[in-house]
């Protein structure tokens, strides 16, 4: 799911999403299929169950960034972080029921049953997919090419302060959860002595909080803002995982178990949330493929890291030292502020695209765009703060440069220009261009005191050259 991510919400960005999302689907479908038939046929070996647990998981990599991308389209601005809490009591009771239910078959049918049903459900989320019918993205303009929308993904995140901010929590607050996830069946075992029923219990204990603080979540976000909903929830959890590690008896671990879910889903809630306000649903998938990205490399890293601390000093000593980790790095990490005012990131129309006179190829390039700017000297440094705004929404926009200079022979103009790739890529800026840039866009033109707005002028790259 790290090494597959970005590539799924590149293709879900630039392809239909509803038949990305089915074609996913198909295959978590079709591999499901294929395992219930060798297990039917008592042809399941444990090579071949690993091997078919990975296909699986390529196929829930893929599907992860289009699922996520897809829900603001379901739901208004206003109902996404509800949507959101929603997803994670769905998901917890799945950890609930499917555990249960496996369970049952297992101990009452067998093992074959347990992929038979798997199978079923694979398929029968398939059909509700396929009935579903999405939005159609209004453009004018052929597809990104998938290299390039992996660049663009990569560098709208990198850009955006929020999205920034957003990865690097969820890399660190999964690096502190993972230690108890992965190390969570030991613990099992320390306090049942054979394991697998009492990890399941763990497992539901902390589904269950987990769905109840989701019921709560509206409560806390009317007291509390995004900030220190992250703040608080990584503290509780780590309070409450480092007394699961230590707690000697199963009534003191399975109360801490639910405060763990608790507060996992509160903070994860709150990230993503974060994350999917901070995206315009162009680049969508891909934001929150990086986001997943983050996660789920903490996640590993975590697993790696704190299992080899629980192979030289014991599983106690791993949870507890996670825990300790993530709440001594609470206060370095809280000017990466995931909250503050959301902007309006809804596409509205650009109008500053003058039609070439000469004919351009749509992959001609590169092209460049220069502004000049006449501007007050005594509001210079004010200017200056501005369009170090102007470029991070610039290159967030697909640019591929940025540069501000001043002109050495009169006072107070400016020369702006931006980098694109090819003439097709400075048209398709267009379709990006949000509220929130035209906002930024006035502000920008305020400083301007010509009488005529600034000079924009475009030039196309000339890559053939005669001696």
């Amino acid at each position: 799911m790290f090494l597959l991510g970005l590539p799924s919400g590149a293709l879900a960005d630039i392809t239909d999403r509803r038949l990305y999302l089915a074609s996913t689907q198909l295959w978590v479908a079709t591999v499901a299929l294929l395992t219930a038939s060798l297990a039917f046929a008592d042809a399941l070996s444990a090579k071949l169950l690993l091997a078919l647990t990975f296909l699986n998981g390529i196929g829930l990599a893929m599907r992860w960034p289009v699922f996520a991308a897809i829900v603001p389209e379901v739901v208004t601005r206003e109902q996404l972080p509800a949507a959101l809490a929603l997803n994670g009591i769905s998901m917890n009771l799945s950890r609930i029921l499917g555990p249960t239910v496996a369970g049952a078959l297992l101990a009452g049918a067998g093992a074959v049953w347990v992929f038979i049903l798997n199978a079923f459900v694979a398929a029968s989320a398939l059909t509700v997919i396929l009935r579903w019918r999405s939005a159609k993205r209004p453009t004018t303009l052929p597809a990104e090419r998938f290299f390039g929308a992996i660049r663009i993904g990569l560098q709208h995140v990198r850009e955006s302060p929020r999205m920034r901010a957003v990865t690097w929590r969820v890399f660190l607050f999964s690096l502190q959860m993972s230690a108890l996830v992965a190390l969570l069946p030991l613990v099992a075992r320390r306090l049942s002595g054979e394991g697998p029923g009492m990890f399941t219990v763990l497992l539901a204990t902390m589904g269950t909080g987990a769905i109840s603080a989701a019921l709560l979540l509206p409560r806390w976000r009317a007291r509390l803002d995004r900030d220190q909903m992250v703040f608080w929830g990584s503290l509780v959890h780590a309070a409450a995982s480092a007394t699961v590690a230590v707690a000697p008896t199963t009534w003191i671990v399975l109360p801490s178990m639910f405060i763990v879910g608790m507060a996992w889903i509160s903070t994860a809630n709150t990230l993503s949330t974060s994350a999917q306000l901070a995206l315009p649903d162009w680049v969508r998938a891909r934001g929150m493929a990086v986001y997943q990205m983050a996660l789920m490399g903490g996640t590993a890293l975590g697993a790696m890291l704190f299992g080899n601390v629980a192979a030289s000093f014991g599983v106690q000593a791993a949870i507890v030292s996670a825990a300790v980790a993530g709440a001594g790095l609470l206060p370095i990490v809280r000017h990466w502020s995931v909250g503050g005012k959301d902007v309006n990131l809804d596409p509205v129309p650009a109008n500053d695209m003058l039609e070439p006179i000469a004919t351009v190829h749509p992959h001609e390039g590169p092209v460049m765009v220069t502004v000049e700017y006449r501007i007050d000297p005594e509001h210079a440094a004010e200017f200056v703060e501005v369009m170090q705004l102007t470029r991070a929404a610039r290159l967030r926009r697909g640019a591929l440069s940025w540069g501000l200079f001043r002109d050495t022979a009169i006072h107070g103009c400016y020369l702006e220009y931006f980098l694109h790739e090819n003439w097709l890529e400075h048209q398709r800026r267009l379709e990006r261009f949000t509220a929130a840039d035209a906002e930024l866009r006035e502000r920008r033109l305020a400083f301007h005191i010509g009488e005529l707005p600034p000079v924009r002028k475009r030039y196309v790259g000339n890559q053939r050259h005669h001696l």
